[in-house]
């Protein structure tokens, strides 16, 4: 099959919230049109983000975050940095990595590669240059953003994959093999840790990423329990079983100090 040529770059809309040095947002818009001027696939919309915070407690308080879809594909890339132009150095080599990912998923597809191995999908997305959480204290934080969907039906690989290509900490969806509410993210330099509402970890089958399977089932719970305790222990996210539904829940520590709560549409 013969391959596309480089699509014709899309406008890079960039928002920039506090100060910016000069130049910023041009220098912004060249680094992401360099990327997307590069891919086989269309670029249909492209988004940046900078932003500056202005509280000393921050110690990288510059962020920036890139929003692209791909030929209908959603891609994701969040970093954080001392300034703003290294911020924007950082994103344009995680939207890199994301998209020379994202080729070779669909090059895999279309037959004419390997699927990619363990270590490429990590390639380019250790945790180093996230965003620090804002130091808000535990009796200020509050439950400000609610998401609810239809969780996707995917394998551990797919989730993986899914996880990268937004540059997600997790991924709430349904397993394929074990049809329970499951979470994956990170563990250690290389790997995946995968949570299930009711474990089964003898029934997860053979999966491309290097993945562990805990056997400990999710702690059945409400949404004030769950806040209760992820104010104990710190933890970026919490999974959770709701106690009235039983289906499987996360609440997540959001970059503002407060907490945000995923929740599967019945």
């Amino acid at each position: 099959m013969k391959r596309s040529a480089p699509q014709r770059a899309p406008e890079i809309q960039v928002e920039a919230q506090g100060p910016m040095p000069p130049g910023a947002v041009e220098y912004a818009q060249e680094k992401v049109r360099v990327l997307t001027g590069r891919t086989r696939e269309p670029v249909l919309y492209a988004r940046v983000k900078l932003t500056h915070m202005a509280n000393p407690a921050v110690e990288r308080p510059a962020i920036a975050q890139a929003n692209l879809d791909v030929n209908g594909r959603p891609l994701r890339a969040h970093v954080a940095a001392t300034a703003v132009i290294e911020a924007v150095d950082l994103l344009q080599d995680r939207l890199a990595a994301r998209l020379e990912r994202l080729e070779e998923h669909w090059e895999a597809r279309r037959g004419k590669t390997p699927a990619p191995g363990p270590h490429e999908w990590r390639h380019g997305s250790g945790p180093a240059h996230r965003p620090d959480y804002f130091p808000r204290p535990a009796e200020e934080r509050q439950v400000v953003r609610h998401k609810s969907y239809s969780l996707a039906r995917e394998s551990p690989d797919e989730a993986a994959f899914e996880l990268e290509s937004m540059d997600y900490d997790f991924h709430l969806f349904t397993d394929v093999g074990t049809g329970e509410d499951s979470v994956l993210y990170r563990s250690g330099p290389t790997g995946y840790r995968l949570a299930q509402v009711h474990p089964h970890p003898h029934l997860v089958g053979p999966a491309a990423v290097q993945l562990t399977v805990s056997d400990l089932p999710a702690p059945r719970m409400n949404g004030g329990e769950a806040k209760q305790r992820l104010d104990l222990t710190g933890f970026p996210f919490v999974f959770f079983a709701d106690a009235a539904t039983g289906r499987g829940n996360v609440l997540y520590h959001r970059y503002d100090g407060h907490y945000g709560l995923i929740s599967p549409v019945e």
